[in-house]
């Protein structure tokens, strides 16, 4: 026993096998959830269309590099909320209802079952219509998309889904002393609602100075979506150094403070036996 290690990319396999399985049993369920996701994504698309035969462009935007940036923004969003987002908000349900006593006792990292015991498979129709919308508004574009491009690309995305992550998991921490924390999906709703819309847009707008600031360099969510999009639509003439450097670093830096906040949460959580 002393010998063991777990296998943690076969534990995840296992998940993702639990949750198609669970998706298969409620299939009506998932699929309304797709044509949910759907919808909501072809009115996106259809309101931005109707406001840019308005205008030719916001700010710096064009149509499609615009939708390239909103696609950027739901890539984004749909893995945090097909990965992360039903997990850290069961967590509070664990303490509830003492659950979280059998999960610390296995012999495997507490964050990581906390954090990817569900998939929301459903989540992955929106990564595959993201990841069209991307491919098709890049095309009308013609712009020429290089491999540093798109592998800088995938390293700001893949940055951006992990400082989610992130503040996600400190903010279910503090469910050890709430009791119950709701206040999860309203963060992440307000948090979705900001990253719609490119970092430029809020500096021209009435006290948007303050909004620009506040989530350009406090709780950089505008940074998050409008970087990556900018960088693969050739709007920034080379990946900045200090981008490519700089991200991965703070985000490293990101995780270990939510690494310790979590830690140190569990050592004021009382078990359902104290």
């Amino acid at each position: 026993m002393q010998n063991f290690r777990p296998n943690y990319p076969r534990v995840w396999l296992t998940f993702f096998r639990n949750s198609l399985l669970r998706e298969l049993t409620f299939r009506g369920n998932f699929l309304i959830e797709i044509v949910t996701r759907t919808f909501w994504f072809s009115a996106q698309l259809a309101l931005f269309g109707i406001i840019y035969r308005q205008v030719p462009m916001i700010q710096d935007w064009s149509q499609y590099e615009y939708f390239a940036f909103m696609a950027t923004g739901m890539l984004i969003n749909a893995l945090v909320e097909a990965i992360f987002m039903p997990n850290c908000a069961e967590f509070s349900e664990l303490i509830r209802t003492g659950n979280l006593d059998f999960v610390l006792l296995k012999p495997i990292d507490t964050q990581f079952l906390v954090s990817f015991q569900k998939v929301n498979l459903s989540m992955f129709s929106q990564v595959a219509l993201s990841i069209a919308l991307l491919v098709y508004s890049l095309r009308q574009l013609q712009v020429q998309v290089t491999v540093p491009h798109v592998a800088a690309y995938a390293m700001l995305v893949g940055i951006g889904v992990s400082f989610f992550y992130s503040l996600m998991i400190m903010l279910a921490s503090t469910s050890v002393w709430l009791g119950r924390n709701q206040g999860l999906y309203d963060f992440w709703f307000y948090v979705t609602i900001f990253a719609r819309y490119p970092q430029n847009f809020y500096r021209q707008s009435a006290g948007g100075e303050v909004l620009w600031f506040a989530f350009s360099f406090i709780v950089p969510i505008l940074l998050v979506v409008t970087v990556p999009a900018r960088l693969l639509l050739n709007k920034v003439l080379e990946p900045s150094a200090a981008v490519l450097v700089v991200a991965p670093l703070a985000t490293l830096a990101m995780l270990f403070v939510s690494r310790r906040v979590f830690v140190w949460s569990l050592k004021h959580y009382r078990s359902a036996s104290s």
